[in-house]
């Protein structure tokens, strides 16, 4: 089963996304606040981060910093989510090092496809 962490400050989005991915049998840690995601990030690893971009204690570019400057353990790939969609937003996301970018709002359905390709991918990079 892969593990997902999923970060996001506005909780019936978070609730949603959760129950969205625990249907589709996934196991997933949620953080409520950038503090509580970078606690979870010393503790465990993940197949997948969703970081909201915008969150109170640390935002989704500053737990970007803390993983790569190894404060937080080697983790899978990074999906920010944010509804800064123009494309320098985006290009700035991207280049702080996140995998990828979601724009909000979006759809469940539209997230789990978004999901079943990046973890493939990560598959297919370790066969």
């Amino acid at each position: 089963m892969k593990r997902i962490l999923l970060a996001e400050d506005e909780e019936v989005l978070r609730m949603l996304v959760v129950d969205t991915l625990e249907d589709e049998d996934y196991v997933v840690d949620e953080a409520a606040d950038g503090m509580e995601a970078v606690q979870l990030l010393k503790h465990r690893t993940y197949d997948l981060i969703i970081l909201d971009y915008m969150m109170p204690g640390y935002t989704g570019l500053e737990i970007i910093e803390k993983i790569q400057s190894s404060e937080i353990q080697a983790q899978g790939k990074i999906l920010m989510l944010s509804a800064k969609s123009q494309q320098f937003e985006q290009e700035r996301i991207l280049e702080a090092g996140a995998d990828y970018f979601m724009a909000k709002p979006f759809s469940p359905l539209k997230l789990i496809e978004k999901i079943e390709v990046i973890l493939h991918e990560a598959e297919s990079i370790h066969f």
